[in-house]
């Protein structure tokens, strides 16, 4: 004898499915770059909100140490919902991570400010729209002052 399942719990269970998959991938960690420091960013994927934890010695007690986690302070908060994601740098004496819009092509430095047990990040920012004109290369079969040679070629 067979079963037959409503096609409403299907499609609850496919939306339960769904909605667990999203806020188990909703975060991004990332470690700073610098070679002699144990921290670890981490990203909300949706909002751009920065934390920060990193091991500490434990003074008392003689325990194994302690995780001592850092609060999103100026900048690090919640930005305008989008895809955000976390790059370290490959500067070995990097403290800090970018954070990037993978939409919009902004970024933001983020580090820990530990006097204020915070994480801070500067404004998100583009280059300016002239810049990146004048970065941008001479249209195919143009050339200008500035204009860089096809590999090999002679200018």
């Amino acid at each position: 004898m067979t079963r037959r399942v409503p096609l409403a719990l299907l499609a609850g269970l496919a939306l339960g499915l769904a909605a667990t998959g999203a806020s188990a991938a909703s975060y991004e960690f990332v470690p700073a770059p610098q070679a002699d420091l144990n921290r670890m960013y981490r990203v909300d994927k949706v909002t751009g909100e920065v934390t920060s934890c990193q091991y500490g010695l434990q003074e008392s007690g003689g325990g194994i140490g302690l995780t001592v986690c850092f609060a999103a302070g100026e900048g690090a908060g919640a930005q305008t919902p989008s895809e955000y994601g976390l790059v370290a740098t490959r500067h070995t004496r990097e403290a800090g991570v970018f954070r990037v819009n993978y939409r919009t092509g902004e970024m933001s430095i983020c580090f820990v400010l530990v006097k204020k047990e915070q994480v801070v990040c500067t404004q998100q920012a583009n280059p300016p729209a002239e810049a990146a004109a004048d970065a941008a290369p001479p249209a195919p079969g143009r050339s200008g002052a500035g204009a860089t040679p096809p590999q090999g070629g002679r200018p």
